[in-house]
């Protein structure tokens, strides 16, 4: 692990680790943890920058113009030190950019910029993925940050809930015992618009919602301050913990692991974002403590 860097504002203030440019900490004016911590027993993670992939790839390798490449689960940019290239009171930008070692399982020129902000009572979290080369270049980025459950404003961890800012009827998906997306989707947990967290929801790992109508959430209990979760440009989203954990994960993602038996192209993997040559995508998240009241 390198340095932290910290950055703060007059509501929040965060410190980001520039090994996989993970959030490392969120902390609100009172100086209240947000984010987990990480524990053994549990997950060592905290909030992992997922890239090139999201999630596992069959067979663990991908697919491009007939050959084959390694890929760990989620990527490689949550193993690799970023350069920070941009510090500054209450911001700061972390870089990660194509060698040998990402090209070995990932044959694309790349640079993958991330930025943290820290305005008003929120973070914002910017990740832009240029692409470098002369050709169409594949990839999915997720956010993954474990945030605190309870969180430390009152109310019970059975109290504790989802209002998303639509209803969800749409089925979920689920993932086989290879991490790869089961077949056949399943009824959706979330009742309208709310989902009642509780342990066994994850008893089968993550709740998947590979197309939700939904581009931002209220995470909180009744009667107490609660979180706004915001994903403007992120079409698909995962809620993960272990069964007994202090944190829920919410994971607004581009892009979702192989379907089972999955063996294409990367170009064809489903939610696969193609970027053209020599332009960039960007990818948001905006974490802000003045989520509306939950009812």
């Amino acid at each position: 692990m390198g340095d932290v860097v910290a950055i703060r504002g007059d509501r929040l203030s965060a410190e980001i680790n520039p090994l996989g440019a993970e959030l490392w900490a969120l902390r609100d004016g009172d100086g209240r943890d947000l984010l987990w911590g990480g524990d053994p027993a549990f997950w060592t993670g905290r909030a992992p920058i997922l890239f090139p992939v999201i999630g596992c790839v069959n067979g663990g390798v991908i697919r491009v113009a007939g050959e084959t490449y390694p890929m760990a689960k989620h990527g490689f940019a949550r193993r690799r030190t970023f350069t920070v290239v941009e510090r500054e009171a209450a911001s700061a930008t972390f870089r990660l950019e194509a060698d040998d070692e990402t090209r070995a399982s990932y044959p694309f020129e790349f640079r993958l910029d991330v930025r943290f902000a820290i305005e008003g009572g929120a973070l914002a979290v910017t990740a832009t993925a240029h692409n470098l080369g002369d050709t169409p270049m594949p990839a999915s980025f997720g956010f993954h940050p474990a945030l605190r459950w309870p969180l430390p404003w009152g109310g019970a961890r059975a109290e504790h809930r989802i209002r998303f800012d639509r209803p969800e009827p749409e089925p979920i998906r689920r993932i086989d015992s290879d991490g790869l997306v089961r077949p056949a989707p399943e009824p959706s947990p979330i009742e309208d618009d709310t989902l009642r967290l509780r342990d066994d929801l994850f008893s089968d790992d993550a709740v998947i919602l590979d197309r939700p109508a939904s581009r931002g959430l209220v995470y909180g209990a009744p009667g107490a301050p609660a979180l706004r979760v915001e994903f403007p440009d992120m079409p698909e989203l995962g809620l993960w913990t272990k069964p007994g954990a202090g944190y829920l994960c919410i994971e607004p993602w581009a892009g979702i692991a192989d379907p089972a038996g999955f063996d294409g192209d990367i170009f064809d993997k489903p939610g696969i974002v193609a970027i053209p040559a020599r332009a960039a995508h960007r990818f948001t998240l905006r974490i802000a403590t003045d989520g509306q009241a939950l009812r």
